[in-house]
């Protein structure tokens, strides 16, 4: 299992080397004065008093690609992801502001993907056929089918504009006003986490209470997959000979379901869960717009309408890593499930 492992880790600067080329050739197709804010670190690096040719031969972009790209993977190395104009500011520094805000949604919203599904589905499954089954496989029709800008436009036209229980956006006015105390430290940007490290529990209630539509937009059609995935494997393990077995040997149902067969039914979920992580991330975007809520996927909205290229790039790198990180992980997962997994 160690050479495995080791194997696998090795191999990760390898592909976050080619991402890493693979991104920055996406610039090659700016013109060089376009390329500037790239690699500038602040807005003062570009001033008028100088010239746009002197600034293109400081920072080498009338040299070949390989230089270039040496440059800005330095550059990239020390934290400097170019200047963003859309948030007006380094784009390092921007995705440090709005990237917790995504974690947070994430957060919450894979637990109520994961938890969920693997409870749903193996219920679903213990009740094959019945009432509970036949509730599951048409939420999980409708859950996949409906587009999440359109279940999160309905979720706000009745849970917030009838009923006024879930507002949109991250925070309440009196709750920013909080937060912005000098009192009021920020540890990881995430509210609710720095709520509670702060001693706010109203703040931390008003934060929950921001999150819980965007969260359930956000995970409604993933949560329809991983249940009807967690499903299907659980019907197909609690056919097979071990579980008869286990029977057969006065085991308890429920020791029989859940210690023996839902373990290997986790398997293919878990290959799942890299796929999910991925749509979770792109589907931030959809859900943060629609709520207004103010992390990454919002602010990668509002670099591609103003054409913020450094913002893209830096953005692009980053959704990069950690879908390349989040696989290895998975696939180390994967062996603590499925030790035979090594041996291929």
């Amino acid at each position: 299992m160690l050479r495995y492992v080791l194997k696998r880790v090795l191999v990760l600067p390898v592909i976050l080397l080619i991402l890493s080329v693979l991104v920055f050739s996406l610039t090659m197709v700016l013109s060089p004065y376009e390329r500037l804010a790239v690699f500038v670190p602040n807005a003062d690096s570009v001033s008028a008093r100088i010239p746009f040719d002197e600034l293109v031969s400081r920072y080498g972009l009338d040299r070949p690609f390989y230089v270039q790209y040496w440059a800005w993977l330095k550059g990239v190395m020390h934290g400097n992801l170019g200047w963003s104009p859309s948030a007006r500011m380094p784009v390092a520094d921007a995705i440090a502001r709005y990237f917790p805000a995504t974690v947070e949604l994430m957060l919450l919203g894979g637990i109520i993907v994961f938890a969920g599904g693997v409870f749903l589905g193996t219920k679903a499954a213990i009740k094959h056929n019945r009432l509970a089954d036949q509730v599951a496989r048409v939420a999980t029709i409708v859950g996949v089918s409906m587009p999440e800008v359109v279940f999160g436009l309905l979720m706000l036209v009745i849970f917030y504009a009838w009923l006024k229980w879930f507002p949109p956006g991250r925070l309440s006015t009196w709750a920013e006003n909080v937060v912005y105390l000098s009192s009021y430290r920020t540890y990881t940007g995430m509210n609710l986490v720095d709520s509670l490290l702060n001693g706010r529990l109203d703040v931390f209630a008003d934060a929950l209470r921001h999150l819980v539509l965007p969260a359930v937009a956000y995970s409604i059609g993933l949560l329809s997959a991983m249940l009807r995935m967690m499903r299907s494997a659980m019907l197909e393990t609690l056919r097979m000979d071990y579980v008869m077995t286990a029977r057969a040997k006065g085991l308890t149902e429920r020791r029989v379901t859940l210690g023996h067969a839902r373990r290997n039914a986790l398997l293919p979920v878990i290959t799942l869960a890299g796929t999910i992580i991925a749509k979770m991330l792109g589907g931030a975007v959809i859900v943060e717009t629609v709520f207004n809520y103010r992390g990454m996927g919002k602010f990668i909205v509002s670099a591609a309408q103003g054409l913020d290229f450094p913002a893209i790039l830096g953005a692009s790198l980053l959704i990069g890593v950690i879908i390349v990180v989040t696989n290895l992980v998975i696939d180390l997962l994967y062996t603590v499930f499925d030790p035979t997994v090594v041996l291929g």
